[in-house]
């Protein structure tokens, strides 16, 4: 299936790098963090990309045209018609479609505008922001076992503040404590598998994919949650960049499912 990344917002709220690269290039043990989530993909054999850029496009499309250069040995001969060697060059089985897809076009809109690229068949989708290891595949046997127009992949998500235990009848505030699973909240962590009807649910590029879309699938009952239990985390803050970038350097990087 072909794997749809949506790779063109501005990162406002990780300025502190954004403002030189869009936030899928924001590097996580000298790697993009699109490139990590890529590996992942390719791990459960889906190999086919297409990348929704927008916000310093460029950064993406030189990445890929460069690819070579920047994961191998290169000698330039000056002598020899300035002559290029390639050493030990590191091939992915990747086709990587990079799609402009507007500057301030919303994520619904990104999505809408690759329509012509995915054609009438099912495919998987995400953000360029987040890390899982998620099992794609078992996430797709789900998927085709309910039937729907959408599935997202829902997780536990920690948060920076404590809970509040308030008694029912009172409203007093009997305990301070740290969220828990057992609260059973989840979010949204992308990782979906969507059939080409979801287009129908796009208006344009004003529309926001999280909101009418998804509140009108929920609406006709398209739309399923497959449960993950594992690891996930987005790169929204640069905390959160700090943190992963300490988990691939500890060797204990979870979302690292290749070899």
């Amino acid at each position: 299936m072909k794997v749809v990344i949506l790779a063109g917002g501005f990162g406002t709220r990780i300025s502190e790098e954004s403002h030189l690269r869009p936030k899928p290039m924001i590097e996580i043990g000298e790697k993009p963090i699109l490139w990590h989530i890529m590996k992942e993909y390719s791990h459960y054999g889906h190999n086919e990309f297409i990348i929704c850029c927008g916000y310093k496009q460029h950064m993406i499309k030189e990445y890929f045209a460069d690819y070579y250069l920047y994961n191998s040995d290169v000698t330039f001969d000056f002598a020899d018609d300035n002559k290029m060697i390639v050493h030990n060059n590191v091939a992915e089985p990747w086709k990587v479609t990079l799609v402009d897809t507007g500057l301030n076009t919303m994520t619904g809109g990104r999505i809408k505008r690759i329509q012509k690229y995915v054609g009438n068949e099912p495919f998987l989708m995400t953000y360029g922001d987040g890390v899982s290891n998620i099992d794609i595949n078992e996430s797709i046997e789900f998927h085709k076992q309910n039937g729907k127009i959408a599935t997202l992949t829902a997780v536990h998500v920690g948060q920076r503040f404590g809970v509040l235990d308030i008694d029912r009848e009172d409203k007093s505030i009997k305990a301070f404590r740290e969220k828990s699973e057992a609260d059973g909240s989840r979010i949204n962590a992308g990782y979906m598998i969507l059939e080409p009807q979801i287009f129908d649910y796009i208006e344009g590029d004003s529309t926001v994919f999280e909101q009418e879309p998804l509140k009108n699938l929920a609406k006709d009952n398209q739309l399923d949650a497959y449960k993950h239990n594992g690891f996930w985390q987005c790169m929204d803050t640069k905390r959160e960049m700090e943190q992963l970038e300490a988990m691939w350097q500890s060797g204990q990087a979870p979302w690292k499912v290749w070899e």
